[in-house]
């Protein structure tokens, strides 16, 4: 099956504390990793609510209470195309839990250290910037927006 055409929905979580923003770094093939939101695919049965939390679980072992919905943001590949919801938590408790095998390790980074980063060509895509700077700037919808 050819993934032209085929639509991508994902979900990503901006997770702030203290000034600092939580970030999953992901080994991928390259000869560096590179660093991302919690984020993931939306499972076949599954809204985008559901999904970030599990995913924010399983790639940071942290439980998390959503704050707020950044909005969909759109990504096209030379291939593919995704449909990225938004999201903006703060962190809850740290769970005693094994991370994703995809994640290498968790950071919490500041605003300048992350644009460090999308400057060396380390962030998965441009979009973890533009979501981080979006929820630095308290943009945003409630929850309710969403109707699962």
């Amino acid at each position: 099956m050819s993934t032209r055409g085929v639509i991508h929905s994902t979900a990503a979580c901006v997770i702030q504390q203290d000034g600092r923003f939580l970030l999953v770094e992901e080994a991928k093939g390259g000869p560096q990793t590179v660093f991302n939101q919690p984020a993931g695919h939306i499972e076949p049965g599954e809204g985008p609510i559901a999904a970030i939390l599990r995913e924010v679980e399983e790639e940071t072992a942290w439980r998390v209470t959503l704050t707020g919905y950044l909005g969909l943001y759109i990504f096209h590949t030379h291939d593919k195309t995704f449909h990225s919801h938004g999201f903006t938590a703060e962190p809850l408790a740290l769970l005693d839990t094994p991370l994703d095998p995809d994640i290498t390790a968790t950071h919490w980074l500041t605003l300048e250290e992350i644009r460090a980063l999308h400057a060396q060509n380390r962030l998965r895509s441009p979009l973890v910037l533009r979501r981080i700077e979006d929820a630095a700037c308290e943009r945003g919808y409630p929850l309710s927006v969403i109707r699962e």
